[in-house]
């Protein structure tokens, strides 16, 4: 299964066994950089420091069980499926559960396993966090062209071709034929550019695009963008030079580049607001300790963390709260239990609460600032 959406990683947020363990792997398949020799020889490498960890585990027999089962079956599953074309593969297992999930992954993560009570999707919400569904309308005079771009990815939506009227080139002395020709030719051309953006409009409507980017010549994208319907200018995001004639590959290069640019600018945008908001004491936080404490009672609206970054903290068995160092539950007063990653806890909370959450890239003014804040919903 290819990771596609958001449901995918709050459904298995939502697993907890209250017996067992699970194991996350996580495993780069890029091709381009490493064999398939190399793939399966890191994958060898990383269950064998998994099964080390599971021997000096102090767990019951049937526990133990349950991670051995997960680490064979995992095994299996490299041996068998290193012959697709994804960058990586994210494998969330729980024997003892009979559950188990493998999502293919556009974007390679860092090789890595783990046992813990929740499968570990932090690397799933850092990659989800660099895409966006994105519509690539080309419009030139003949014809126009609609694709779909997703996850560096590029499939045709659409396409549509203008059919210019035919005319005689010989015109009269004074050269009123010839302007009324031009005239009607560029009518025509707008009755073009028209139904183009009403074809788009429709496209909308049913792929549910996040972004939109537009080609076109130049001298005729101020007045196109007049055509497009609200709902679309608000999703406009940027020109690109590619015309409908151009190649696929092409296009989804030109395409990827300009979402690399505008999620950079995206991020610095981001985080200059956090701090702005930090600086005037208005609705932010920043800081493990005081964003945990607003998760835990729901205020957080947008999280921001940077890439990588992880703590270890307290989590609460009944309340599911999240701690820096507290030993005990001030809630329920119920001694908290250690987890290797409260960041990745956080996040987990984040998406049950409904709340967004933002990867920045560091270097940036978030360091300053703990390397996590956000954004609430109200002030208490």
């Amino acid at each position: 299964m290819k990771l596609l959406s958001r449901q995918q990683m709050e459904n298995l947020s939502r697993f907890k066994s209250e017996k067992f363990l699970t194991t996350s792997f996580f495993l780069n398949t890029d091709k381009s950089r490493q064999s398939r020799k190399e793939i399966l020889v890191t994958a060898k490498n990383l269950l064998a420091v998994g099964r080390t960890r599971l021997e000096a585990l102090s767990l019951e027999k049937d526990r133990k069980a349950s991670l051995g089962g997960d680490l064979d079956k995992i095994t299996d599953f490299c041996s068998q499926n290193m012959t697709s074309n994804s960058h990586g593969v994210a494998v969330f297992s729980c024997q003892g559960e009979r559950f188990w999930e493998d999502i293919h992954l556009p974007h390679p993560p860092r090789d890595r396993i783990l046992f813990d009570h929740n499968p570990y999707i932090r690397p799933l919400s850092q990659i989800l966090s660099r895409y966006h569904r994105i519509c690539v309308f080309l419009v030139g005079r003949p014809s126009a062209k609609w694709y779909s771009v997703f996850m560096g990815e590029i499939s045709p939506l659409d396409a549509l071709t203008n059919e210019l009227p035919v005319h005689d080139k010989e015109g009269d002395f004074d050269g009123t034929s010839v302007r009324r020709i031009e005239r009607h030719l560029e009518a025509h051309v707008h009755e073009h550019y028209k139904r183009a953006s009403q074809r788009t409009f429709d496209l909308f409507k049913k792929e549910k695009f996040d972004w939109l980017f537009l080609g076109c010549e130049d001298g005729f994208f101020s007045e196109l963008e007049l055509f497009l319907h609200s709902y679309l200018r608000e999703r406009l995001k940027g020109r690109l030079k590619a015309k409908p004639s151009d190649r696929d590959d092409k296009v989804l290069k030109e395409a990827v580049e300009l979402e690399d640019q505008l999620n950079q600018a995206a991020e610095a945008e981001t985080v200059r607001r956090l701090v702005a908001e930090l600086e005037k004491g208005g609705l932010a936080v920043s800081g493990v300790k005081e964003t945990l404490r607003r998760l835990n009672q729901v205020e957080v609206q947008t999280m921001l963390v940077t890439h990588n970054f992880a703590a270890s903290g307290k989590i609460c068995p009944k309340c599911r709260f999240l701690y820096l160092d507290e030993a005990v539950c001030p809630s329920c007063q119920k001694a908290t239990d250690p987890v290797a990653d409260v960041v990745d806890e956080a996040i987990e909370s984040a998406f049950r609460s409904h709340a967004e959450v933002k990867h920045i890239t560091p270097p940036s003014k978030l360091d300053h600032y703990g390397k996590i804040g956000a954004f609430l919903r109200y002030k208490v």
